[in-house]
């Protein structure tokens, strides 16, 4: 849960008079969600937000699923989807639900030419390769292997990449995504059992303020469909804003993983959370230290939720075959568990060098003809 930041210049008190230098009024700006009971931030403008000089096209970006209603088990060559010039169009939706859809993308634009808006869904970009800045109108954040960058619904962003090589996993979220709420007191500080702490998350601290007037164009998405509109000012106009309402960025080599004596469930990796789903962190830690221990999972039923593992580097002791940028889908109703031999070739062993993020959702995934192009159609197959 992000908590109180300040950045720029803001008056005392909210909803009064703030005044530029040449005694004209800046533009007052509550960005908010859940109505008026969410978090929110008062944000100050040169220019008034609303002018809408024209609404060019609006089309569908909506995924075309291949299989609705889905019981095979399914591993995805993520880093097979080919890089794209434009950031938008290199996404790809492999697996979406009424609450979330998961995508890959490889942008290899290093500067993005217009402004994005996503106004259905928080946005949590996990940055597998590359590096660059996120520009918002918020403020900027550095990036990096390892990030998540947690963009909230409504937030307007640019991304620069310094390299053209760039390989993102992306969550949308139409539900806002928080930190675990176990893991916070009734004030929203994070207690001291919590895997990470307020330290460790990096808010913006550069503010980009631009006071221009002329064509800017912005892409918004709204129900599946992109809608590029044309504003009279420069989206990035904000010369102070406070709240709770902002982007952020957490690293996952930052996440202290929960150990003990005999293995441990997967909540211990959690990392984020909402109504309908989770996202875990499996990062590098010493094995369980019972004397009789099995450090591989044991095999278990995915009874309520559909499991999404994207594995980023290291040796993930509990699958045969896996490489950085494969993904796994063991869906909801049929169990799974270590493939043939983990079990036995974990035993006697003190640490592991993982990483991985993981996407339990509590209603089914629909695969997407996206995800059927990069499948290993027999995949489920390999227990035998």
């Amino acid at each position: 849960m992000p908590f109180y930041h300040k950045l720029g210049s803001i008056p005392a008190k909210r909803h009064t008079q703030f005044r530029k230098p040449d005694g004209s009024l800046y533009y007052e700006q509550l960005f908010g969600a859940i109505g008026f009971d969410g978090m929110s931030t008062n944000s100050y403008h040169e220019q008034r937000p609303t002018m809408v000089k024209n609404i060019v096209k609006q089309y569908s970006v909506a995924p075309k699923i291949a299989k609705s209603n889905n019981i095979q088990s399914y591993r995805f060559h993520g880093f097979k989807v080919a890089p794209e010039n434009d950031y938008l169009d290199s996404r790809k939706t492999i697996l979406v639900n009424s609450d979330c859809a998961i995508i890959l993308a490889a942008p290899k634009q290093l500067t993005q030419n217009y402004f994005y808006k996503n106004t259905d869904a928080d946005e949590l970009i996990f940055i597998h390769k590359g590096s660059g800045k996120l520009r918002t109108h918020l403020g900027n954040l550095d990036f990096k292997f390892g990030d998540y960058l947690l963009v909230p619904r409504g937030v307007i962003y640019k991304i620069d990449f310094n390299t053209s090589e760039n390989r993102l996993f992306i969550v949308e979220s139409r539900h806002p995504i928080y930190t675990p709420k176990r893991y916070r007191n009734w004030f929203g500080q994070m207690l001291e059992h919590a895997p990470f702490c307020e330290r460790d998350m990096r808010r913006p601290q550069e503010l980009e303020t631009h006071n221009e007037i002329g064509d800017f164009l912005i892409k918004v998405k709204k129900q599946d469909d992109i809608i590029e509109m044309v504003y009279a000012s420069h989206l990035f106009d904000v010369v102070g804003y406070d709240g709770y309402n902002y982007p952020y960025a957490l690293s996952i080599h930052d996440f202290e993983p929960i150990t003990g004596r005999i293995h441990q469930p997967p909540p211990v990796h959690q990392t984020f959370e909402t109504n309908a789903f989770v996202v875990c962190s499996f990062v590098p830690r010493l094995y369980d230290y019972h004397p009789q221990s099995i450090p591989a999972p044991y095999n278990h039923s995915n009874i309520d939720s559909d499991e999404v593992l994207y594995y980023v580097a290291g040796d993930f002791m509990s699958r045969n075959n896996v490489e950085a940028g494969h993904i796994s889908l063991h869906p909801a109703g049929i169990p799974h568990g270590p493939h043939p031999g983990a079990t036995e070739r974990s035993i006697g062993k003190t640490k592991t060098e993982e990483l991985a993020v993981m996407v339990d959702t509590f209603k089914p995934l629909k695969v997407t003809e996206e995800a059927i192009k990069i499948a290993d159609d027999t995949y489920y197959q390999s227990w035998l």
